[in-house]
């Protein structure tokens, strides 16, 4: 029997539609993740954890295999200094192992800054909470779920 991941557990406490995607073995790429699930890789999420401060964190969701801009969300944060969480951050932060990570059911709450890519596409996925699953849901419900979120260029 398959765990239910929390992520899927927070957004039935939500009320979000979405569905739950176990791939059959390891996933090593996001090529593969958007493949198994029928997707395009530009509608597969990456939910980045950056630290801005002391105990400080915010979240940046960001589709596909594009990277983020260090200029673009320094100047939007307007600060200088930032970094990537460590692993140990990321697992302390949202309670999720990296590569596992979501904007839901997060073990404290954040703030989340969307880059527009993840709004174009209509069903999109994101992280589960455990490793090797996946939740697939509408880019609307995602904003839906979420409650502090700011629509920002960050690619």
């Amino acid at each position: 029997m398959d765990q239910i991941p929390p992520v899927s557990i927070a957004l039935e406490k939500l009320g979000i539609p979405h569905r739950v995607f176990h791939h059959a073995g390891q996933v090593t790429s996001l090529e593969q993740a958007a493949s198994e699930r029928s997707q395009r890789p530009e509608q597969v999420v990456r939910s980045i954890l950056f630290r801005i401060g002391e105990n400080d964190f915010i979240m940046a969701l960001v589709a596909g295999p594009a990277q983020i801009s260090w200029k673009k969300l320094r100047q939007h944060l307007g600060q200088s200094r930032l970094t990537m969480a460590t692993e140990e951050e990321v697992l302390e932060v949202t309670g999720y192992r990296i590569g596992t990570v979501s904007p839901f059911g997060l073990a404290r709450p954040l703030k989340v800054l969307i880059d527009p890519s993840v709004l174009k596409e209509e069903e999109i996925s994101i992280g589960s909470g455990i490793r090797n699953t996946g939740i697939i849901l509408k880019s609307k419900d995602l904003q839906r779920g979420l409650n502090e979120y700011e629509i920002v260029q960050l690619i």
